[in-house]
Parts: structure tokens; sequence; C-alpha cells
């Protein structure tokens, strides 16, 4: 009972969180645009949003659920978005900058590791570090 009243809560600020969003984006476009959005249509924006956003999270749940995984992916989300080719290209994008910063997060973790490790100087981690990524190329 008091986990039902809770989503119930939760559903409900998720949809006016929606519904707040769109209204600005439509005040944004309205200004630019030289125009206006009655309320109505500002109210069937937001709940044809919201229901497309449910009709994502379920599809999203199945992909990892096919692929026999309990979390979802960025393979799952791009395969989400195989049918808008502006977006698939956008969220690949994004999904390879934040790959690339994960690793290099890593490599400066690793650099910190070896240096309070061993208790070498800056100047013998670096050369270490080339070695490292060297025989990695080999």
């Amino acid at each position: 009972m008091v986990l039902y009243i809770s989503l119930t809560s939760l559903r409900l600020r998720l949809k006016a969180a929606v519904h707040y969003t769109v209204g600005c984006l439509c005040q944004d476009v309205a200004e630019d645009k030289e125009m206006q959005f009655s309320k109505q249509t500002i109210a069937a924006i937001s709940e044809i949003t919201f229901r497309q956003c449910e009709n994502f999270a379920k599809d999203l749940e199945m992909f990892a659920r096919h692929a026999k995984r309990s979390t979802v992916t960025t393979e799952d989300v791009k395969l989400l978005a195989r049918r808008s080719n502006s977006l698939l290209k956008y969220i690949t994008q994004k999904s390879e900058e934040i790959a690339s910063s994960n690793m290099e997060q890593k490599e400066k973790k690793k650099k910190k590791s070896i240096a309070t490790k061993g208790g070498i100087t800056s100047g013998e981690q670096e050369a270490a570090v080339t070695e490292s990524e060297d025989s990695n190329m080999a």
C-alpha cells in the first residue's frame, strides 16, 4: 500500500516536471517564432511526451531482458534510437565522449596508483606509463 502511494506520487511528480519543461520549451519557441501555444496544446504535447517516455522505458527494459541482463546499456539506448539517424548519431557521439573521458580518468588513477605504490618520481612515473602503453601496443 505504501509503495503504491509512493509510486503514484513519483509518477505525478514526473508528469508535472514533463509538463513544466514542455511549457518552458513552448514558451521559448513561441517567443522565437512570435506565436502562442494554448494551454490545451501544451497539455497535449506534455501527455504525448510522457506516454512516449513510458514506452521508451518499457522498450529499454525489454531490450535488456532479451539480452538476459538486468541493466540497460548504451547499446540498448542506441537500439531504441535506431529510427532517428540524427538522434542515433548524437547518442553515439556522446557515448564515445563519455567512454573517452572514463578511459582518461582510469589512466590518471593508474598513474597515481603506480606512483604511490612504488614511491617513484613523476618523471619515472611517466616513463613507466609510456613503457606500459608501448607494451600494450605490441
